[in-house]
Protein backbone atom coordinates (compact mmCIF):
# COMPACT_ATOMS: atom_id res chain seq x y z
CA UNK A 1 0.00 0.00 0.00
CA UNK A 2 1.39 3.41 -1.01
CA UNK A 3 0.98 6.26 1.45
CA UNK A 4 1.99 9.17 -0.82
CA UNK A 5 -1.57 10.56 -0.77
CA UNK A 6 -1.68 10.47 3.03
CA UNK A 7 -0.83 13.98 4.19
CA UNK A 8 -1.52 16.60 6.81
CA UNK A 9 -1.86 20.38 6.85
CA UNK A 10 -1.39 22.62 9.88
CA UNK A 11 -3.44 25.82 10.02
CA UNK A 12 -2.82 28.51 12.61
CA UNK A 13 -5.21 31.44 12.99
CA UNK A 14 -7.69 30.71 10.19
CA UNK A 15 -8.97 34.08 8.98
CA UNK A 16 -11.33 33.15 6.14
CA UNK A 17 -14.39 30.93 5.90
CA UNK A 18 -14.24 27.82 3.73
CA UNK A 19 -16.99 27.83 1.07
CA UNK A 20 -18.98 24.72 0.23
CA UNK A 21 -16.67 21.94 -0.89
CA UNK A 22 -15.88 18.27 -0.47
CA UNK A 23 -12.76 16.14 -0.17
CA UNK A 24 -12.10 12.87 -1.94
CA UNK A 25 -10.57 11.67 1.33
CA UNK A 26 -11.54 11.34 4.97
CA UNK A 27 -10.76 14.72 6.52
CA UNK A 28 -9.78 14.35 10.18
CA UNK A 29 -8.94 17.47 12.18
CA UNK A 30 -7.60 17.95 15.71
CA UNK A 31 -8.58 21.35 17.08
CA UNK A 32 -5.85 22.99 19.19
CA UNK A 33 -7.35 26.44 19.82
CA UNK A 34 -10.72 28.05 19.20
CA UNK A 35 -13.94 26.44 17.96
CA UNK A 36 -14.33 24.94 14.50
CA UNK A 37 -17.72 25.09 12.81
CA UNK A 38 -18.68 22.67 10.02
CA UNK A 39 -22.00 23.14 8.26
CA UNK A 40 -23.41 20.03 6.60
CA UNK A 41 -26.66 19.91 4.66
CA UNK A 42 -28.84 19.22 7.68
CA UNK A 43 -26.69 20.02 10.70
CA UNK A 44 -23.87 22.13 12.08
CA UNK A 45 -20.97 20.68 14.04
CA UNK A 46 -19.04 22.71 16.61
CA UNK A 47 -15.70 21.27 17.74
CA UNK A 48 -13.78 22.97 20.52
CA UNK A 49 -10.10 22.68 21.42
CA UNK A 50 -9.11 19.13 22.34
CA UNK A 51 -11.65 17.46 20.07
CA UNK A 52 -11.42 15.78 16.67
CA UNK A 53 -13.82 16.44 13.80
CA UNK A 54 -14.32 14.17 10.78
CA UNK A 55 -15.89 14.53 7.35
CA UNK A 56 -16.40 11.54 5.06
CA UNK A 57 -15.28 11.47 1.42
CA UNK A 58 -17.49 13.52 -0.95
CA UNK A 59 -19.48 14.94 1.97
CA UNK A 60 -20.38 18.50 1.03
CA UNK A 61 -19.75 21.01 3.82
CA UNK A 62 -18.56 24.52 4.55
CA UNK A 63 -16.51 25.97 7.40
CA UNK A 64 -17.72 29.43 8.39
CA UNK A 65 -15.82 31.46 10.97
CA UNK A 66 -17.85 31.88 14.13
CA UNK A 67 -16.75 35.52 14.37
CA UNK A 68 -14.02 37.74 12.96
CA UNK A 69 -12.14 37.82 16.27
CA UNK A 70 -12.00 34.06 16.75
CA UNK A 71 -8.61 32.34 16.75
CA UNK A 72 -8.65 28.88 15.22
CA UNK A 73 -5.68 26.53 15.14
CA UNK A 74 -5.87 22.92 13.99
CA UNK A 75 -4.12 20.07 12.18
CA UNK A 76 -5.88 18.05 9.49
CA UNK A 77 -4.90 14.59 8.26
CA UNK A 78 -6.30 13.49 4.90
CA UNK A 79 -6.76 9.72 4.58
CA UNK A 80 -7.81 8.33 1.16
CA UNK A 81 -10.72 5.86 1.34
CA UNK A 82 -8.59 3.02 -0.09
CA UNK A 83 -5.94 3.63 2.59
CA UNK A 84 -8.62 3.67 5.29
CA UNK A 85 -10.06 0.44 3.90
CA UNK A 86 -6.60 -1.17 3.84
CA UNK A 87 -6.02 -0.24 7.48
CA UNK A 88 -9.33 -1.89 8.39
CA UNK A 89 -8.58 -5.14 6.55
CA UNK A 90 -10.92 -4.41 3.66
CA UNK A 91 -13.82 -2.96 5.65
CA UNK A 92 -15.48 0.11 4.15
CA UNK A 93 -16.73 2.56 6.79
CA UNK A 94 -18.59 5.83 7.20
CA UNK A 95 -18.26 7.98 10.31
CA UNK A 96 -21.58 8.69 11.98
CA UNK A 97 -20.03 10.35 15.02
CA UNK A 98 -18.11 13.21 13.44
CA UNK A 99 -16.98 14.74 16.73
CA UNK A 100 -14.69 12.78 19.03
CA UNK A 101 -13.46 13.75 22.47
CA UNK A 102 -10.74 11.36 23.58
CA UNK A 103 -7.25 11.95 24.95
CA UNK A 104 -6.19 8.57 23.53
CA UNK A 105 -7.43 9.38 20.01
CA UNK A 106 -5.74 12.79 20.16
CA UNK A 107 -2.45 11.16 21.13
CA UNK A 108 -2.66 8.66 18.28
CA UNK A 109 -3.55 11.47 15.86
CA UNK A 110 -0.40 13.40 16.80
CA UNK A 111 1.75 10.28 16.62
CA UNK A 112 0.50 9.60 13.09
CA UNK A 113 0.95 13.23 12.04
CA UNK A 114 4.54 13.29 13.28
CA UNK A 115 5.24 9.92 11.68
CA UNK A 116 4.17 11.17 8.24
CA UNK A 117 7.26 13.39 8.19
CA UNK A 118 9.53 10.33 8.39
CA UNK A 119 8.37 9.05 4.96
CA UNK A 120 8.94 5.54 6.35
CA UNK A 121 6.15 3.28 5.00
CA UNK A 122 6.41 0.67 7.76
CA UNK A 123 6.35 3.25 10.56
CA UNK A 124 3.48 5.13 8.92
CA UNK A 125 1.50 1.93 8.44
CA UNK A 126 2.00 0.94 12.08
CA UNK A 127 0.72 4.25 13.45
CA UNK A 128 -2.03 4.48 10.83
CA UNK A 129 -3.38 1.06 11.84
CA UNK A 130 -3.38 2.05 15.53
CA UNK A 131 -5.15 5.34 14.85
CA UNK A 132 -7.76 4.02 12.40
CA UNK A 133 -8.67 0.97 14.45
CA UNK A 134 -9.25 3.19 17.46
CA UNK A 135 -11.55 5.37 15.36
CA UNK A 136 -13.51 2.37 14.09
CA UNK A 137 -15.97 2.36 17.00
CA UNK A 138 -17.20 5.81 15.92
CA UNK A 139 -18.20 4.52 12.48
CA UNK A 140 -20.57 2.12 10.79
CA UNK A 141 -20.14 -0.09 7.76
CA UNK A 142 -20.63 1.69 4.46
CA UNK A 143 -22.07 -0.83 2.01
CA UNK A 144 -21.27 1.30 -1.03
CA UNK A 145 -17.81 2.21 -2.24
CA UNK A 146 -16.99 5.91 -2.13
CA UNK A 147 -17.26 7.51 -5.56
CA UNK A 148 -17.67 10.93 -7.09
CA UNK A 149 -20.85 12.95 -6.65
CA UNK A 150 -23.92 11.78 -8.50
CA UNK A 151 -24.42 14.49 -11.10
CA UNK A 152 -27.50 12.81 -12.59
CA UNK A 153 -28.11 14.77 -15.80
CA UNK A 154 -24.85 16.68 -15.43
CA UNK A 155 -22.39 13.82 -15.92
CA UNK A 156 -21.39 15.28 -19.28
CA UNK A 157 -20.71 18.63 -17.64
CA UNK A 158 -18.68 17.00 -14.86
CA UNK A 159 -16.56 15.08 -17.35
CA UNK A 160 -16.05 18.21 -19.44
CA UNK A 161 -14.86 20.19 -16.41
CA UNK A 162 -12.40 17.48 -15.36
CA UNK A 163 -11.05 17.03 -18.88
CA UNK A 164 -10.60 20.77 -19.37
CA UNK A 165 -9.73 21.77 -15.82
CA UNK A 166 -6.95 24.15 -16.97
CA UNK A 167 -9.31 26.17 -19.17
CA UNK A 168 -11.43 29.22 -18.42
CA UNK A 169 -15.09 28.26 -18.08
CA UNK A 170 -18.14 30.22 -19.11
CA UNK A 171 -21.56 29.69 -17.58
CA UNK A 172 -23.23 30.31 -20.96
CA UNK A 173 -21.20 27.56 -22.64
CA UNK A 174 -21.89 25.06 -19.86
CA UNK A 175 -25.61 25.80 -19.93
CA UNK A 176 -25.69 25.28 -23.70
CA UNK A 177 -24.10 21.86 -23.21
CA UNK A 178 -26.91 21.07 -20.76
CA UNK A 179 -29.53 22.44 -23.16
CA UNK A 180 -30.92 24.87 -20.60
CA UNK A 181 -30.65 28.63 -20.04
CA UNK A 182 -27.86 29.76 -17.72
CA UNK A 183 -30.16 30.73 -14.84
CA UNK A 184 -31.98 27.41 -14.94
CA UNK A 185 -28.66 25.60 -15.29
CA UNK A 186 -27.14 27.32 -12.25
CA UNK A 187 -30.22 26.62 -10.16
CA UNK A 188 -30.44 22.96 -11.19
CA UNK A 189 -26.68 22.42 -10.79
CA UNK A 190 -26.80 23.77 -7.24
CA UNK A 191 -29.84 21.65 -6.40
CA UNK A 192 -28.00 18.57 -7.68
CA UNK A 193 -24.52 19.16 -6.24
CA UNK A 194 -25.08 21.59 -3.37
CA UNK A 195 -22.70 24.07 -5.01
CA UNK A 196 -22.93 26.75 -7.66
CA UNK A 197 -21.20 25.85 -10.96
CA UNK A 198 -18.41 28.39 -10.41
CA UNK A 199 -17.90 27.36 -6.79
CA UNK A 200 -17.53 23.76 -7.96
CA UNK A 201 -15.14 24.71 -10.79
CA UNK A 202 -12.89 26.79 -8.52
CA UNK A 203 -12.82 23.96 -5.98
CA UNK A 204 -11.77 21.43 -8.65
CA UNK A 205 -9.13 23.81 -10.02
CA UNK A 206 -7.61 24.35 -6.56
CA UNK A 207 -7.57 20.67 -5.58
CA UNK A 208 -6.12 19.72 -8.97
CA UNK A 209 -3.42 22.41 -8.84
CA UNK A 210 -2.53 21.51 -5.25
CA UNK A 211 -1.38 18.08 -6.46
CA UNK A 212 1.22 19.78 -8.67
CA UNK A 213 2.86 21.74 -5.86
CA UNK A 214 6.17 20.40 -4.64
CA UNK A 215 9.34 21.88 -3.19
CA UNK A 216 10.52 23.16 -6.60
CA UNK A 217 7.21 24.31 -8.11
CA UNK A 218 6.85 27.73 -9.74
CA UNK A 219 3.58 28.88 -8.21
CA UNK A 220 3.01 31.68 -10.71
CA UNK A 221 3.31 29.17 -13.54
CA UNK A 222 0.71 26.92 -11.89
CA UNK A 223 -1.61 29.92 -11.38
CA UNK A 224 -1.54 30.78 -15.08
CA UNK A 225 -1.73 27.12 -16.06
CA UNK A 226 -5.13 26.95 -14.35
CA UNK A 227 -6.27 30.25 -15.89
CA UNK A 228 -6.29 32.37 -12.77
CA UNK A 229 -6.03 36.10 -13.45
CA UNK A 230 -2.78 36.44 -11.53
CA UNK A 231 -0.89 35.05 -8.55
CA UNK A 232 -2.93 37.12 -6.09
CA UNK A 233 -6.20 35.67 -7.44
CA UNK A 234 -4.81 32.13 -7.27
CA UNK A 235 -3.44 32.64 -3.76
CA UNK A 236 -6.71 34.08 -2.43
CA UNK A 237 -8.78 31.27 -3.95
CA UNK A 238 -6.32 28.59 -2.77
CA UNK A 239 -6.50 29.89 0.79
CA UNK A 240 -10.32 29.89 0.71
CA UNK A 241 -10.40 26.14 -0.01
CA UNK A 242 -7.19 24.88 1.65
CA UNK A 243 -6.84 27.25 4.59
CA UNK A 244 -3.32 28.44 3.81
CA UNK A 245 -1.76 30.18 0.83
CA UNK A 246 0.00 28.16 -1.91
CA UNK A 247 3.26 29.76 -0.78
CA UNK A 248 2.80 28.50 2.79
CA UNK A 249 1.70 25.11 1.49
CA UNK A 250 4.89 24.88 -0.58
CA UNK A 251 6.99 25.99 2.42
CA UNK A 252 5.40 23.24 4.53
CA UNK A 253 6.42 20.68 1.90
CA UNK A 254 10.00 21.97 1.93
CA UNK A 255 10.14 21.72 5.73
CA UNK A 256 8.70 18.19 5.71
CA UNK A 257 11.23 16.99 3.13
CA UNK A 258 14.27 18.28 5.03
Amino acid sequence: MKFKDLEYISIENQTTSFPKHFHETFCISLIHKGIEQIDFENQSLFSEAGTISITNPYEIHSNPLIDSDSYLKFDTIYIPSDVMKHALNGKNIKFINRKITSIKVNKLFLELKNTLDTKNPKTIEFHLFKFVNTLKKYSEENKNEYSALNFNNFNQISDYIENNIHDKFCLNELSKMANINKFGFAKKFKATTGMTPMNYILMRKIFSSKKLINSSSELTKIAYQYNFTDMAHYSKTFKRFIGISPKKYKESIIIKTK
